[in-house]
């Protein structure tokens, strides 16, 4: 399997998240690729630098406004007086009439749906670089290989066409779906990462052509709260081809594994010519964030399973959080696909 890792992603490391009223060190930490490069190590795996593709690459998801801001935000944030260290939201557009402001603060809020996702000096090349290794995953699969791994950090399933959030920065996941549509007329796209992928069901929303499902923690009391509900299954041409399957927090293996056999027996009828799959493992029973409670046993089916499909597949890096079983989790998944 071909694995793509950009070092320049290292240099965004996030400090600001506000949790429950209190200002934490963020969760989407630089030392997170550290734990999962360690995980490739231990499976002989070896990454390559992805090539910068060119912005065109990135405007098939994002619109130019939303790109610009992320380009330019770090530097038009240090022109303010006393301005902190990364940009960090504090006004949000609530109005059903909004005009796109001018002031680098309304920026931040029209493009930042939370706080957990702070801009600093690194953000955009970083960004930019894990947006290529999603392009570059895409394009091996594209070429051939039936599957190719996208270690993504900052990840991007939170992210909407012209929103950054949740720790997400360019959404990788749809860029990749998109790539592979210049290849496959279809592509489904499932993510499996504890958290919804409000940010992939809100760009795929109204269209036909990719099938979105997410498993995932009930928002009921999780993040992003707002979306990724049952009831949500698409809209105009998109009707039908959006699914939801929210689960408990007490979530174990095999509701879980169950769940991901249902979502793949709707991919096997849309008969997609390739799969997207969001990678989350912030669903195991010791990631900090307490989404579910899946052991790596449980991973090392999910791969299995999911291998068996018998999709070319991308599989892009999201969730999963600074703890040692990361690296664990990354190797019992990946095990299984392989068939190790």
């Amino acid at each position: 399997m071909r694995c793509f890792y950009a070092r320049a992603t290292e240099a965004h490391d996030p400090v600001f998240r506000l949790t429950h009223g209190k200002i934490l060190r963020n969760a989407e930490q630089a030392e997170r690729a550290r734990l999962l490069l360690a995980g490739l190590d231990q499976l002989s795996l070896t990454t390559e630098e992805p090539p910068e593709a060119p912005r065109a690459a990135l405007e098939t998801v994002h619109t130019p406004a939303f790109l610009d801001f992320l380009e330019t935000a770090w530097d038009d944030w240090q022109k303010l007086p006393n301005a902190g260290p990364e940009v960090v939201p504090n006004v949000f557009p609530r109005a059903s009439c909004s005009t796109y402001p001018k002031s680098i603060v309304g920026k931040a809020g029209w493009h930042m749906g939370d706080t957990s996702a702070p801009i600093g000096e690194h953000t955009w090349d970083a960004a930019r670089r894990a947006a290529d290794c999603a392009i570059a995953a895409a394009d091996a699969v594209i070429g051939g290989e039936k599957a190719a791994y996208a270690l993504c950090r900052p990840a991007g399933h939170h992210t909407t066409a012209d929103i950054a959030a949740g720790h997400c920065m360019m959404n990788n996941s749809a860029i990749a779906a998109q790539r592979l549509r210049t290849a496959y007329d279809t592509v489904a796209t499932l993510d499996i990462d504890v958290h919804h992928g409000n940010g992939t069901q809100g760009i795929f929303y109204d269209r036909a052509d990719v099938l979105s499902i997410s498993i995932h923690a009930d928002p009921t009391d999780y993040y992003p709260f707002f979306v990724g509900y049952d009831t949500e299954t698409g809209e105009g041409a998109g009707e039908g081809f959006n699914v939801n399957i929210p689960l408990p927090r007490s979530t174990t293996d095999d509701a879980w594994i169950a769940a991901i056999e249902s979502a793949l027996e709707r991919i096997a009828a849309f008969t997609p010519g390739a799969l997207m799959l969001s990678l989350g493992l912030d669903a195991h029973e010791n990631d900090p964030l307490l989404g579910m409670k899946i052991s790596w046993d449980g991973f090392r089916r999910a791969g299995k399973i999911i291998a068996d499909a018998g999709y070319p597949t991308v599989i892009v890096q999201e969730g999963g959080y600074l703890s040692e079983d990361l690296t664990t989790s990354l190797v019992s998944f990946l095990s299984g696909y392989m068939g190790r």
